[in-house]
């Protein structure tokens, strides 16, 4: 297809569309190299100043991923999900379409190190469960979940199969609903080996770690949360506020 240039939208925008919908019907698959700049000048006839601005515009979007002396690829589809903790994994990926799914990795009891017994309200040593679960997003490893849940108030988690919607779990079972966060933030890392191993990621690679405190509608704590993220399968944003 050709581009219009008698058209009121400008060449780079439509560029963008048809990069954009050829991507959305497969067309152009996830991970697949899309043409040099060159090329694409070439093949609608158009200046490679317009195809690098579809294509950065594209980047910044999330639908292309620039790799340093190896070209432009198209970008897997990422998570999206509002810098708001109450909306769980599997919410997140139920909004953009996607299939969650759990793997446990390890659920036990531990001792508590001296800054997680505080926040617990507990003595260092004091027990607590902890539970690792790899969530998946149409099969795909996104995030490694640490949690650790006060003993012996979720004891009965050592029993539950765990592999769906924690939350829901949480509040449709055993009544317990988690509604408020506190000393939550967002910090960039690198994958060690044994995270990297989990996510099938390479040593290295920039990852997410959200840590977060979540509490039930008593106010009590429900659990500490310390997730490993990929980056480039997940992006957080801020709802649009307007100040009164």
């Amino acid at each position: 297809m050709k581009l219009n240039p008698d058209n009121a939208i400008p060449l780079y925008l439509q560029l963008k569309e048809e990069i954009k919908n050829a991507i959305k019907t497969g067309e152009l698959h996830y991970g697949e190299k899309i043409p040099t700049e060159t090329e694409i000048s070439e093949q609608y006839n158009i200046s490679r100043i317009t195809v690098r601005r579809a294509i950065e515009e594209l980047s910044r979007e999330g639908f292309l991923s620039k790799k340093q002396g190896k070209g432009t690829y198209v970008q897997e589809h990422k998570i999206q999900r509002k810098i708001e903790h109450l909306l769980s994994f599997s919410e997140a990926c139920e909004a953009n379409g996607m299939k969650p799914t759990s793997m446990v990795t390890k659920k036990e009891i531990i001792h508590l190190t001296q800054e997680d017994a505080k926040t617990m309200n507990e003595e260092p040593g004091s027990p607590a469960i902890f539970l690792q679960r790899i969530r998946l997003a149409d099969g795909s490893p996104i995030m490694c979940e640490n949690n650790l849940f006060p003993y012996p108030r979720f004891s009965f988690l050592l029993n539950e199969s765990l592999d769906g919607s924690l939350y829901r779990l949480l509040e449709e079972k055993h009544g317990i609903r988690v509604s408020i966060s506190t000393n939550s933030y967002i910090d960039v890392v690198r994958a060690n080996g044994d995270i990297a191993k989990k996510l099938q990621v390479s040593g290295g690679e920039p990852l997410f770690y959200l840590y977060c405190q979540m509490y039930d509608s008593r106010k009590e704590l429900v659990h500490i949360g310390k997730q490993y993220i990929i980056s480039d399968r997940y992006r957080f944003y801020l709802e649009d506020y307007t100040k009164a």
